[in-house]
């Protein structure tokens, strides 16, 4: 199965758009980790909680995490209220860092998002819903997570379903045309829905073998019957 047809008529080389990166959303789930040379003055902006831990005494210790807001916003420690909404992990924590470097000298944030997932469905190897650790992920990257298409998956009606600022949004992509990189869908976001549809012969095939299996159960219904009574 051919992939990316054409690929030598895209430009040499494309320099990736930080705007591809993901975007924090209403519902996402942060964790917001402050860090300095001076590790006390930062403790105040690092939320903790304690969790049973049967390897260490009293307990472990982990980050608290901040859910963001339906309007966009998460409560952060001293400096209060922090909108967030559209931006990456990299330009939150760089937003921070201006925020608490009247408290801490030479801080260092690193932000995470959570519940970035995408799920795949329909003619992969192995369906299902996958974490992403990045922060960036595209359609060829979560189609090889799923153990790429099976040779029934039509490979040029790919469905992306996704939702934006509310609203459901969807589109078709073609992966045998390397143009594909250039669809704005070709980079996922959060909780992406990504569904290979099969070819016709193939639901022709599995309808024939639902019909053929019912007609099997019937005969062997009635020959039973036929049997229980001429005996």
């Amino acid at each position: 199965m051919v992939y990316f047809r054409n690929v030598d008529q895209l430009r040499e080389s494309v320099e990736r758009n930080r705007n591809d990166n993901l975007q924090i959303q209403a519902d996402d789930e942060l964790t917001i980790r402050v860090s300095a040379p001076e590790q006390d003055a930062a403790l105040p902006f690092n939320l903790t909680k304690s969790i049973a831990s049967p390897l260490a005494m009293g307990g472990a210790v982990e980050l608290e995490t901040y859910l963001v807001s339906d309007h966009g916003t998460i409560e952060f420690p001293v400096i209060g209220t922090v909108e967030v909404n559209g931006l990456t992990t990299i330009q939150l924590a760089e937003k921070i860092k201006g925020l608490i470097s009247e408290y801490v000298k030479d801080p260092l944030v690193n932000v995470r998002i959570l519940n970035f997932q995408v799920s795949v469905l329909g003619e992969v190897n192995r369906p299902g819903t996958f974490s992403i650790d990045d922060d960036h992920i595209n359609l060829s990257k979560a189609i090889a997570m799923a153990g790429d298409l099976t040779i029934f998956g039509k490979r040029e009606n790919i469905l992306i379903m996704g939702e934006e600022e509310g609203v459901k949004t969807y589109a078709y992509l073609d992966l045998t045309d390397a143009n594909v990189v250039n669809s704005p869908y070709y980079n996922l976001r959060q909780n992406d829905v990504i569904y290979v549809e099969p070819r016709s012969s193939r639901r022709q095939s599995a309808g024939s073998t639902g019909i053929a299996a019912t007609y099997l159960s019937l005969a062997s219904v009635l020959a039973s019957l036929v049997i229980l009574f001429t005996n």
